[in-house]
């Protein structure tokens, strides 16, 4: 069974100074890479509640943690809710949380759900948690993703094919940081009035012939890969994020962890692009001296070493922070 690798290991494992007999709480449990150590680490009487809105990454990692079961709890649930998961659970004191933002490469991997631009003929669809019913938007809704009704719901293809050209924009500039945010929501726009897009290869099709267009290739075969990125990656970022209001749940829940962990216990979140990184590092900023001790004044990146073996840590960024 492939399985996906644990960034920053041991950086992580040192950062949460883990001793046997402490409760851990893994927010994004996905592999279990990093709560195999650290259940081992903890043993012989440690617990670990890990929790994870996707149910066949649950299923991997009970798996994956057979042997830890007498110590190990599992929650399928989006991690924005922990201060109500953590009291259904009874899980306490808690003396260490770990947040993952990355991706394992069997989410990418799995056949049907839309995440990767590699799987054409996926439906548009990038939602975490397949039990939510399908909502159907209006033509063009409102830009809000403050509604609990909406995020997580509605599918990417809703966001492609009812939004107005001026959020497509908005949504791939500022989740995504796309240099064409402006020439992709157009054509989106001009596409949808002939077809419904739906399959991940009518977006990348349309993605692809910008970025042609702009770097004015002919050969409709060649792919323009800008930095090491194939074109489609930053589009479908912003999409993801969009849809699951990944930005908003990290705001959500950076308060709810400080206030569930016990005096002296430690905060870990790792993440992965600047958005994320930027929300992390200014909560902890605001709340330095107040409810925590910033440990890490500068982010923790991956060594060379995981870098050659884990090419994709090389964007991991670890902070951490210590209740007082």
């Amino acid at each position: 069974m492939l399985r996906h690798n644990p960034v920053l290991l041991e950086e992580v494992l040192e950062s949460l100074q883990l001793k046997p007999g402490m409760n851990i709480v893994d927010c994004t449990l996905g592999d279990a890479g990093h709560s195999e150590k650290i259940l081992t680490v903890t043993s012989p009487n440690g617990k670990l509640l890990g929790i994870d809105a996707d149910p066949e990454s649950l299923l991997r990692s009970k798996q994956f943690l057979y042997r830890f079961a007498d110590r190990i709890f599992f929650e399928r649930n989006n991690f924005e809710n922990l201060t109500k998961i953590i009291k259904t659970n009874g899980f306490s004191p808690i003396d260490g949380i770990l947040i993952d933002l990355g991706w394992s490469s069997p989410q990418f991997k799995e056949r049907g759900r839309g995440f990767s631009f590699q799987n054409r003929d996926e439906p548009l669809d990038m939602r975490y948690d397949m039990r939510l019913k399908c909502v159907h938007l209006e033509d063009n809704p409102p830009l809000s993703f403050d509604s609990k009704p909406l995020y997580g719901k509605c599918t990417a293809a809703e966001h492609l094919n009812k939004r107005n050209e001026t959020d497509l924009e908005k949504i791939f500039r500022e989740y995504g940081e796309e240099k064409f945010s402006k020439e992709i929501a157009r054509l989106i726009i001009e596409k949808r009035e002939k077809f419904v897009l739906e399959t991940v290869g009518d977006l990348v099709d349309i993605i692809l012939e910008v970025y042609r267009k702009e770097f004015k290739i002919e050969d409709k075969n060649k792919i323009p890969w800008i930095g090491g990125l194939h074109p489609s990656t930053k589009i479908f970022q912003a999409l993801r994020i969009a849809v699951n209001d990944e930005l908003g749940v990290i705001e959500r829940v950076l308060p709810q962890a400080i206030q569930l962990l016990a005096r002296g216990g430690r905060l870990a979140v790792i993440s992965f692009h600047s958005l994320e990184d930027r929300i992390i590092k200014h909560y902890f900023k605001s709340e330095q001296g107040k409810t925590v001790n910033v440990i890490t004044k500068k982010p923790i990146v991956c060594s060379d070493e995981e870098h050659k073996a884990n090419p994709r840590a090389r964007s991991a960024k670890l902070r951490v922070v210590e209740k007082i």
